[in-house]
């Protein structure tokens, strides 16, 4: 069997006879890799996680006061929780935060900031004096826009920061995961649990209808300015028209309308149905004046019917029952006497005289009919003047209503806006207890200061160290051996150069021994040398 197709045999010879270089090696990376965790610096890891519960949804509109009624929740999707994070990674909130931490004391540069931290000041210093005196200038001289100098150290802080924090949803999750390494945990933590601080209240913002104080101040007062001066344009409606509740009054004015109408309404029958009968009377008057003196009798009793009850003049009706007697009498005494003796004319005169008596009666009772009928003429223009009265001021109470209307309308809606800030502001000033109950993000897993540095760690780096070592040590040996043409065995002359080896002479010197305790420093070296 070919000697070179046994590999173990093969990987051992070229292992044992480069030893020494191996060792080296190997002892090279082993140092390395016991002094590296001591070299590098130490990182803390500060997590924390974030937890979006669902996203909300407004049901109304700017003016509906926040409550549970109208506000929905539905489950985030995965561009909801991009956003959030990218709400929790962005340059801004992170700024503020270093800025707020700076302000008050808590926040120092991280070790690997120094050098840039330095660095910055030289740097401005050198270049202040080109920009001030030779850059400027002749921007200036060209119109163009000069170059200002600032502090950038708050901008390397920010980025510094942004590089080292690690921000990301877990599959499948609405959780949100948060590392952040630093050098110091206590301040990592403190600017970790700052920075949720104000994540927290940024997306709350981004979210909440709160108001300020100063908002609500300048609306009370338009509020109240506008409300006096609606009011008082209400009054001087009201004072203008004399009336203290107009809708109220219209309706006793339609009222009164509608009772003067109907009385007036019968008035104007009773009016006409006078008038016909005072036509008549006056016609029957003139005809029993050319009556003959046998004609005793009047068309017309003089009754008057009130409520369907019937009243008659009595005066009439005897002066008329008189008349009838004395005529009656005469027509009988008429067949015995002579009309020319003396019983007839006296009885002739006594007709005459009662039938005087009786037409100026009748003549009186026109004259009184005709003052009644004046009288009646007279209620029916009060009547229709009235109720023009009433017309008119019903349409001028209309008119006052509708603008009464206008400005109630106006005070109606000043007084709804008022209550929607007023309500508002009380809720924003409450301690946010109503805006947690509907924040949908909660800080699941706050940071904590770590007890042990999450880079290096010594029990990784030593192990993988002297592992690394050990198989670069080999390849390097392998590489060596790769280029090295020299015979090595006897094998390699016959599979070579084709000739049969004769003899073979072994190496006589032996490896010294190691005249040193084993496990001393003397006997280390003298092992790594040999």
């Amino acid at each position: 069997m070919n000697p070179k197709e046994n590999y173990l045999h093969e990987f051992f010879r070229i292992f044992f006879a480069n030893k020494q270089l191996v060792k080296r090696v190997f002892l090279v990376f082993a140092v390395i890799a016991l002094v590296l965790p001591l070299m590098l610096k130490q990182s803390f890891d500060i997590t924390a996680q974030v937890i979006v519960q669902s996203k909300k949804l407004s049901q109304g509109d700017a003016t509906t006061s926040l409550n549970q009624e109208n506000a929905s929740f539905v489950p985030p999707t995965l561009s909801d929780m991009e956003t959030e994070s990218n709400i929790l990674r962005s340059p801004g909130l992170i700024r503020q935060t270093i800025s707020e931490l700076r302000e008050k004391g808590e926040y120092t540069s991280p070790p690997g900031m120094l050098n840039k931290l330095v660095s910055e000041p030289i740097k401005r210093y050198i270049t202040t004096p080109l920009r001030e005196h030779v850059i400027n200038p002749v921007k200036s001289a060209l119109g163009m826009e000069t170059d200002p100098v600032r502090d950038t150290t708050l901008d390397a802080l920010t980025q510094e920061a942004m590089d080292k924090l690690k921000i990301e949803t877990l599959p499948g999750s609405n959780v949100i995961s948060i590392i952040y390494s630093f050098p110091d945990p206590t301040q990592g933590t403190r600017f970790v649990a700052a920075l949720l601080q104000n994540y927290l209240a940024s997306r709350q913002e981004l979210q909440s209808i709160d108001l300020p104080q100063s908002f609500y101040e300048t609306k009370k007062l338009q509020y109240q300015a506008r409300l006096d001066g609606l009011e008082s344009n209400r009054q001087a409606l009201l004072g203008a028209v004399g009336s203290s509740d107009p809708k109220e009054e219209i309706t006793f004015r339609l009222n009164a309308i509608n009772t003067e109408e109907q009385a007036l309404n019968l008035y104007q029958d009773r009016l006409l149905q006078s008038k016909r009968w005072l036509d008549y009377l006056k016609t029957s008057l003139a005809a029993a004046n050319n009556s003959k003196l046998n004609d005793y009798t009047f068309p017309y009793t003089f009754t008057t019917t009130v409520d369907n009850v019937a009243f008659e003049d009595r005066e009439i009706k005897q002066m008329g029952e008189a008349l009838t007697t004395q005529v009656s009498r005469y027509m009988n005494d008429l067949a015995i006497f002579q009309p020319g003796s003396e019983p007839m004319l006296l009885t002739r005169e006594q007709i005459a005289r009662t039938r005087q008596q009786f037409l100026k009666v009748v003549a009186n009772r026109i004259q009184e009919r005709t003052s009644d009928l004046a009288i009646v003429s007279s209620v029916i223009d009060q009547k229709t003047g009235r109720i023009a009265e009433f017309k008119d001021r019903i349409h001028t109470l209309q008119e006052t209503q509708s603008k009464l209307r206008q400005v109630d309308t106006e005070i109606d809606a000043l007084h709804t806006a008022f209550s929607t800030y007023a309500q508002r502001f009380a809720e924003s000033s409450t301690a946010r207890s109503l805006d947690n109950d509907l924040s949908n993000a909660r800080v699941l897993s706050p940071p904590f200061e770590p007890t042990a540095a999450a880079f290096p760690k010594p029990m990784l780096i030593i192990p993988f160290g002297l592992f690394t070592g050990l198989l670069l040590a080999i390849a390097l040996v392998y590489v060596r051996e790769f280029f090295d043409h020299r015979f090595k065995h006897p094998a390699q002359i016959t599979h070579e150069l084709g000739l049969p080896v004769l003899l073979v002479i072994n190496d006589q010197n032996v490896e010294p021994v190691n005249p040193h305790k084993s496990w001393t420093v003397p006997g280390f070296v003298h092992w790594v040398r040999n």
